[in-house]
């Protein structure tokens, strides 16, 4: 696909969201969905840009990244307390979080069973449920 008729798939991706489709969201969009589902940190999106010769600040990718989610373009896996991924893949599924290298890859859906989870408060409904699985080298 030419980068123009990327562009213009991007542009009506971002509108159908409810966002303007503004240079730098084409831009970290294109990053972002450019090689398929992904998980990634606002510093490594920023790095990838600065690498792309787009400059934007850091503070501008966490704001996007962010607007991406609330519009459902992306799903956030928190992994550690100030550690956040950012899941282009919005299905509901689980994730594995290497420890060594601090990156995370998606587990394959079958065979993961969630049961038994509690109610919820009155007035309030499970949104999803979030899996972690860390993995570390086995240490002899």
């Amino acid at each position: 696909m030419s980068n123009e008729a990327q562009n213009i798939t991007l542009e009506e991706r971002l509108r159908d969201a409810g966002l303007r489709p503004t240079r730098q969201r084409i831009a970290l969009a294109d990053l972002l969905f450019a090689a398929g589902d992904r998980h990634v940190s606002a510093e490594a999106l920023h790095e990838e840009a600065q690498n792309a010769g787009f400059s934007v600040s850091l503070a501008t990718v966490y704001n996007t990244l962010h607007q991406f989610t609330e519009a459902g373009m992306l799903r956030i896996v928190q992994v550690e307390g100030a550690r956040t991924y950012f899941d282009t893949n919005v299905s509901d599924h689980h994730h594995f979080f290497y420890e060594e290298d601090e990156t995370v890859f998606d587990i394959p859906s079958r065979g993961v069973e969630v049961r038994n989870l509690p109610e919820p408060p009155d007035g309030t409904e499970i949104a999803n449920v979030d899996i972690v699985v860390r993995l570390r080298r086995k240490r002899h």
